[in-house]
């Protein structure tokens, strides 16, 4: 640390015994001004030495007369939540900085942090154009804003560029859209930015040293890698192939629920739940926001069932099931809560700090938690399922041991034999560190229009200059020129054929002069379609009657497929609260809370026929016995009622009696009619089996020889 001032060496001296050997490499590397790739596992401190590097040259260095040109570090990070992680980790070395310099008789520095991303207030934006801070934290899509709109001007001064989490953007079509805005934010420059890449152990190295910085020289920063792991996989039965209940668990399935008898996830639920009692802190990892939640909320009912020795209602639905938000008997969410992209910025940031503190033994996550996330002193990662990768799975299993020279201890749950295999193989190559390769992608023209778009939206750009500003990207270092030439035209308005009449040109292409210029309403365009294309479109979820304009009432997202299942009236669990869905528009779903309402799982016909018919409203009705029970007598010779609606209902076979057998309800008294050789009932008669404990919506009954000799009937 010779070339830090004195008030950084006398922070980070009494804070830590000794930098790491990342930490060590990359100040020598940073001291000499080239850009520098640090290659590390998580908890190696990476990112403390980035920013103490750059904190340092701040504090010593008074800021420009311009209060534009005040912002001076850049922090681009892939995730918000990890934005927001970063921002509220650097208050403790600012404030030691401050603290040294009035030990040391210094000038104490004063040293601002800004925070840029969709979450961010439209008051703070407009600030930032006039005051931007010393420090600002970003995400690559609203880099990408700022550098499309009168902004970028905030942007003149930076001098550093912190690049985290390189190996999960630099082999995506993200990584492609971030590499040209980082070229469109040296052209701003009078000299380009330093740059500095922040990874987790990635291969081959060279390829993501091309991505952070194609045109100069990068210093690879790669110690011996010293990170320890204790890895495990779990099967919580005797035979994947041979699945019993789980016996004597409160939390498994009763021995009248076929459906949960015959699945493994009632085993695993209740494994995890013994893990998450034995540990402190627990962070459970799963491959999809559906079975977060779902899993999320078993968990509760298992510990609330455990704590009171009482059983809620049962849903009768594994965790696996459809639907994204899943089911939940409304157990209080004392041992986890769900931890994921849908979930608001304002949740997240409460279940984190629960975590941290103590206060909450487990989190439920997806990826949103596999990154660079500082979630304190986590004993135990739980992954359910294989990890999607080897590189993911030693990102997610690093969240435990976070620290230097800790170990990280993980339990991954195979779901199925095959599954089982896989999980086994992954976490041999976790052990060995054999990660999969990455590859750069080359040339991708949707991006590249896209860019092309916002970088002529404000300035008129000669041809050859733009080319030569998309080949310093590392993407696109071999763009061919007729492939840019091709791009140009599509823009331009010259389709292959009359079929692509209705596409609008977006910008002018001057051939004689040679220079091209975005047409009216390219900006607003540009602004409006920021970014790669996801793999799924997200709904907002807001609170019913709040302002979305005025950034209030945002509960979370969904995913269009959870959407397009779900009907007015549904209630479905976001974040362990329930909401019920009072409207759905093109964009967004209106939600009211219902606290303590149990959500259930909206998927297929039957589960759109519960909507149309109002279930929530039928089923709080009880179930209860009528003097008018049996009704009139259906004609000779008929059978047990058939339903129009999809799957077996069991029912008593001695139906009808003096009173409805359970699972029978009724509000109606029902109307009998015949036609030729059968006869059909409407009404309120709803079958249901005995252990659903509520109501299901009515359907047509028809009667067919034989009743009621039938043990069973069936709806369809």
């Amino acid at each position: 640390m010779a070339g830090f001032a004195a008030p950084a060496r006398a922070w980070f001296s009494g804070a830590f015994p000794a930098p790491t050997a990342a930490q060590a490499g990359a100040w020598a590397a940073l001291g000499e001004g080239s850009d520098v790739l640090v290659v590390a596992p998580t908890g190696s401190g990476k990112t403390l030495a980035a920013f103490l590097s750059a904190l340092d040259r701040l504090s010593v260095t008074p800021p420009p007369a311009q209060a534009q040109r005040r912002c001076r570090v850049l922090y681009v990070s892939p995730l918000k939540a990890l934005a927001v992680d970063v921002q509220r980790n650097l208050r403790a070395p600012l404030a030691g900085l401050r603290q040294a310099a009035v030990r040391l008789g210094l000038p104490e520095p004063e040293i601002e942090v800004g925070i840029r991303s969709g979450d961010t207030p439209p008051a703070e934006r407009r600030r930032f154009t006039t005051h931007p801070p010393d420090i600002l934290i970003t995400t690559p899509e609203s880099l990408f804003l700022l550098l499309t709109s009168a902004a970028r001007e905030a942007l003149r001064g930076v001098e550093t560029v912190i690049l985290d989490e390189v190996h999960a953007v630099a082999g995506t079509k993200r990584g492609a859209h971030l590499a040209l805005s980082l070229e469109r934010l040296d052209q701003l420059l009078p000299a380009p930015a330093q740059r500095i890449g922040l990874s987790a152990t990635v291969r081959p190295v060279d390829e993501v040293a091309r991505f952070v910085s194609p045109q100069r020289k990068v210093t690879i920063v790669q110690p011996p890698s010293e990170k320890r792991f204790d890895l495990s996989v779990v099967v919580p039965v005797e035979d994947l192939g041979e699945l019993s209940p789980a016996g004597g668990s409160r939390g498994g399935p009763d021995s009248d629920d076929p459906e949960r008898a015959a699945s493994i996830w009632p085993h695993v639920e209740e494994r995890i739940a013994d893990l998450i009692e034995a540990h402190r802190s627990t962070i459970v990892f799963a491959n999809s926001r559906r079975l977060a939640e779902r899993l999320c909320g078993r968990l509760n009912e298992i510990a609330h069932e455990r704590a009171t020795g009482a059983a809620l209602p049962r849903s009768g639905a594994p965790a696996e099931l459809m639907a994204q938000a899943g089911s939940s008997r409304g157990a209080p969410p004392v041992l986890a809560r769900a931890h994921h992209g849908s979930v608001s910025k304002e949740q997240r940031a409460d279940v984190e700090e629960q975590l941290k503190s103590g206060l909450l033994p487990a989190v439920v996550a997806t990826s949103s938690l596999e990154l660079g996330i500082d979630m304190g002193a986590v004993d135990l990662v739980v992954q359910v399922e294989s990890p999607p990768s080897v590189a993911s799975g030693l990102q997610r299993v690093g969240r435990a041991g976070h620290q230097v020279g800790a170990v990280s201890t993980g339990v991954v749950f195979p779901k199925y034999r095959g599954d089982l295999v896989q999980s086994a193989v992954v976490t041999e190559r976790m052990r060995a560190g054999a990660i999969e390769a990455l590859r750069v992608p080359r040339n991708p023209l949707d991006v590249l229009a896209q860019q092309i778009v916002a970088i002529t939206a404000l300035d008129s750009w000669d041809v050859d200059e733009l080319l030569a500003l998309v080949r310093r990207a590392a993407p696109f270092a071999a763009l061919p020129q007729s492939a840019f030439d091709s791009v140009l035209d599509m823009l331009a308005g010259r389709y292959p054929s009359d079929a692509f009449a209705e596409l609008r040109p977006r910008v002018v292409w001057d051939r004689v002069a040679n220079t091209v210029t975005g047409r009216p309403g390219a900006q607003r365009l540009a602004v409006t379609s920021g970014g790669t294309i996801p793999d799924r479109g997200l709904f907002g979820v807001f609170l019913a009657g709040a302002d979305p304009k005025k950034g209030g009432g945002r509960v979370g997202e969904l995913d269009e497929e959870m959407v397009y299942e779900s009907r007015v009236g549904d209630v479905f669990t976001l974040g362990t609260s329930s909401w019920r869905i009072e409207d759905i528009t093109h964009d967004k779903v209106l939600v009211s809370p219902a606290p303590g309402c149990p959500a259930n799982s909206r998927s297929g016909t039957a589960t759109r026929s519960a909507a149309r018919w109002n279930w929530a409203a039928r089923s709080a009705r009880s179930c209860a016995s009528s003097a008018a029970w049996p009704p009139s007598r259906p004609p000779p010779g008929s059978a047990p009622p058939v339903w129009t609606t999809g799957r077996p209902a069991i029912c008593s076979p001695t139906w009808p009696s003096s009173a409805p057998p359970p699972g029978i309800c009724r509000t109606t008294a029902p109307s009998w009619s015949s036609a030729s050789a059968t006869s059909s009932v409407t009404g309120g008669w709803w079958c249901t089996p005995p252990s659903a404990r509520r109501c299901t919506p009515p359907g047509r009954w028809r009667w067919a020889p034989g009743w009621p000799s039938s043990t069973a009937w069936t709806h369809r």
